[in-house]
């Protein structure tokens, strides 16, 4: 496998499976710049990432914002050159049944997941179609193939990068850009540990492997994506999800 090297760009990177993304892309010989709304977080994980000598940098962003995102690829485009990954890897949870669900719980989880993959999709893809190839990584859920209890809202978000990912592909693919998505399973992470205990049991008794997953297994199926083994793929949603979606 031909590991991706160039220069890459991932969101939600200062913990959990952004982190474990960042961490392997880096070991792997990519220049990693880190984004992430918790500014503090993301500049104590890149200098630890440094101190093990790896190429990365760092910036506060918030891929909800334009100017924002704009900031942000211009920082990652001046100090590492052309973009050549994104992985859309930034979240938020929040656990409601629908019924007690508000507008702006709603519009939050959409803000973050939708709007911040198109965001930073858009800013990144005039330079990888004039550059003739690049690869675009959005991460999804299995929820957004199956639904979730009381997640009806993240489940939706998650079933709209699942459709944007297959749409931009059919755009894009002809021109050298690779758009495919990673639909984890329940992960061993803050933003799982967030949801209740009575909801993290329910889960995993469903799950035919009986674990959640640990990010850096969603990491690798990430690194093989942007790797050239992954060279046919296109438009396509790989699961690490412990069995709980099986295709």
């Amino acid at each position: 496998m031909a590991a991706f090297t160039g220069t890459a760009i991932v969101t939600g990177a200062a913990s959990g499976i952004g982190l474990a993304v960042a961490e392997r892309l880096a070991t792997d010989g990519a220049r990693v710049v880190l984004l992430d709304l918790d500014g503090a977080k993301a500049e104590y994980a890149n200098r630890r990432l440094r101190a093990a000598g790896f190429e990365t940098a760092w910036a506060q962003a918030d891929v909800s914002n334009e100017a924002s995102v704009a900031a942000a690829v211009h920082l990652a485009t001046e100090t590492f050159g052309p973009v050549g990954l994104l992985v859309n890897n930034a979240g938020h949870v929040h656990q409601a049944r629908f019924e007690d669900l508000g507008v702006a719980d709603f519009d939050r989880m959409f803000a973050v997941h939708v709007r911040g993959t198109f965001l930073m999709t858009k800013a990144v893809l005039p330079g990888m179609l004039a550059a003739g190839e690049g690869i675009v990584v959005n991460m999804a859920s299995q929820l957004g193939q199956i639904g979730g209890v009381e997640l009806s809202h993240y489940a939706a978000a998650k079933a709209a990068i699942i459709g944007l990912t297959k749409s931009l592909a059919r755009e894009v693919s002809d021109r050298g850009v690779r758009v495919n998505a990673v639909a984890p399973g329940p992960i061993n992470t803050p933003l799982v540990r967030a949801l209740s205990p009575d909801w993290q049991a329910a889960k995993r008794a469903e799950l035919p492997l009986g674990r959640f997953g640990e990010p850096e297994d969603v990491a690798g199926t990430v690194a093989f994506l942007a790797s050239t083994d992954a060279a046919i793929y296109a438009g396509q949603t790989l699961g690490p999800n412990s069995g709980d979606v099986m295709l």
